[in-house]
């Protein structure tokens, strides 16, 4: 790891919390190099946990401005945002059907997914496909007894062909996150940002997500699709019949699902916004810039 960290003057932390990410930010100010870091969730054992690590890093990039602030870093002049991105290459629109296609869901069957709502909330004659890594037993076992009766297919294990196939032929992508969960747990952080609705966009249909988290940065109301309260079965099922019912607004909604994402969420602008900030922090070293991830490093 030091080896592949000695060659770069820029390293960038793909989480805070774990203590790989602590020792890389504490050796670059030893060795004189700049260090950023950006959350993506989760986290494990660390120093962090008795003491701030904040300070260490010379900027904290933020997939969201709901994760800058729930770091607490609103007023913190070192945190920007940059975003997330999407391979517009790969996923992107194919010719529509005058059909339209399925509710589609994408991503883990975890129970902040708020997977048991969008069941519920599907609506008589329409069609659900639940693509995902396959849940535990217990998860998938409830799944499909409350799915009983309704047209709904589980979907594992797919290729990235056949995940932008799901996408291009679906009415919608929705994510229904929560912070109340079904079991009556909670979670503060369902979302940092909510790729699976990026990607979705990218593919030219409109997006559904709740008003949790950071998805009201990422979906646009009645533009870029629909924004419904969370834990609201029949608030979710009104907006999947209006879509259904309003082929045309699919349309627009889609073509400007894609240039939005094209606008604002493409890999060459999260680069970009990256490379700005590498920039404006404080004086660089003289020798030609290497920039290192931790988490290539670690693989």
């Amino acid at each position: 790891v030091f080896r592949e960290l000695r060659q770069a003057d820029v390293i960038h932390c793909h989480q805070q919390h774990v203590l790989m990410s602590s020792i890389a930010a504490a050796w670059a100010r030893l060795t004189g190099r700049r260090v950023f870091v950006s959350d993506l969730g989760g986290g494990g054992w660390d120093i962090s946990a008795y003491v701030s690590t904040d300070p260490w890093f010379h900027g904290h990039l933020h997939l969201s401005e709901y994760s800058r602030r729930i770091c607490g870093h609103q007023n913190n002049s070192r945190a920007h945002v940059i975003g997330g991105g999407v391979d517009v290459q790969k996923f992107s629109p194919a010719p529509r059907t005058a059909s339209g296609g399925d509710v589609l869901f994408v991503g883990r069957l975890l129970a902040h997914k708020g997977v048991d709502d969008l069941i519920q909330a599907l609506p008589q004659g329409m069609s659900l496909r639940v693509v995902g890594p396959e849940p535990e037993a217990d998860t998938g076992a409830r799944l499909r007894e409350l799915a009983r009766g309704k047209d709904v297919t589980f979907l594992h294990h797919l290729d990235d062909a056949s995940l932008v196939r799901e996408y291009q032929r679906a009415l919608c992508v929705v994510l229904p996150s929560v912070y109340r969960m079904a079991d009556g747990r909670h979670t503060p952080v369902p979302e940092l940002l909510g790729q699976t609705l990026l990607e979705g966009m990218a593919c030219g249909i409109p997006a559904i997500c709740t008003r949790v988290a950071s998805m009201p940065e990422v979906v646009h109301e009645g533009v870029t699709g629909c924004i419904v309260p969370p834990n609201d079965p029949p608030a979710l099922a009104e907006r999947l019949a209006w879509l259904r019912a309003h082929p045309d607004d699919v349309a627009r909604m889609g073509a400007a699902a894609r240039r939005h994402v094209l606008d604002r969420f493409t890999w060459p602008t999260v680069v970009s916004r990256c490379l700005a900030q590498y920039e404006a922090a404080s004086k660089r070293l003289a020798r030609p810039s290497t920039v290192v991830s931790t988490r290539a490093a670690q693989s």
